[in-house]
């Protein structure tokens, strides 16, 4: 039986769902808008760094207090490991695409509850939302090197979709060391969110199947009954008959 912390643990993870899924997309928005329009002002971009940071400050203190709610401490926050590491991700400066990950934990973490019972769709939403942070990280680890062959949104958005879909043309691929660590993370998710995918579909004409043959039995254990009171009734007729005569 759950006891009164852990009550007050499920109590506020289920009002600040909506207000750290807001926050999260106002981090990605802030990751996102210097990384397409590079020729940003100083102050929008000092404007983006405040936001990013006030969104962190936020999901640190979110952590805090649901690590101060429970009863175990050690053991909660061996569960929420990522939380911790997701967290500590700002202060690698050499991985600046990490950043992203701390809005995606976020959504995926809270975004669950707003989706209960629709694995598919909570799944495909995912794959689109990881697309396009890792196009978004891989555009701003490769623009400007030499060699680079990834310098728009629009070849990011093309490297990512064949990425996570394990197509893998070959035409456009990162040429950075941060940009093949995006690269190998977004295969990495690509193969696990679509194979939850297939596994749904494949799931759901199961039960179709299923559903269609059981509908089939249904059907011929109600003929069989028909047939059985038919053959009952023409026995009895054929007993009155034999009565008249």
């Amino acid at each position: 039986m759950p006891s009164v912390s852990d009550h007050r643990l499920i109590d506020w993870e289920r009002r600040t769902s909506g207000p750290l899924l807001v926050a999260a997309l106002a981090f990605l928005g802030a990751y996102a808008w210097p990384i397409l329009q590079p020729q940003l002002s100083r102050a929008a971009q000092t404007t983006c760094s405040i936001v990013s940071w006030t969104v962190w400050l936020l999901f640190a203190a979110d952590l805090f207090v649901r690590l101060a709610m429970s009863e175990d401490r050690w053991r909660y926050l061996r569960r929420n490991w990522l939380d911790v590491i997701t967290l500590a991700v700002p202060m690698l400066r050499p991985l600046r695409a990490l950043r992203a990950v701390v809005a995606l934990n976020i959504i995926g973490r809270r975004g669950q509850s707003f989706v209960r019972g629709r694995v598919v769709a909570y799944v495909a939403a995912a794959v689109v939302v990881v697309g396009l942070v890792a196009a978004l990280a891989v555009l701003d680890a490769e623009r400007g090197h030499q060699g680079a062959n990834i310098t728009t949104f629009g070849d990011a958005l093309w490297w990512a979709a064949t990425t996570v879909t394990t197509v893998g043309y070959g035409d456009q691929f990162p040429t950075t060391p941060e940009g093949r660590f995006v690269g190998a993370g977004l295969m990495l998710t690509g193969i696990a969110l679509l194979g939850v995918i297939t596994a749904s579909l494949a799931s759901w004409f199961v039960e179709r199947v299923a559903e269609v043959q059981a509908a089939e039995e249904r059907t011929g254990e109600g003929v069989s009954d028909l047939a059985a009171e038919l053959r009952a009734l023409r026995a009895e007729l054929t007993a009155l008959r034999q009565e008249q005569s």
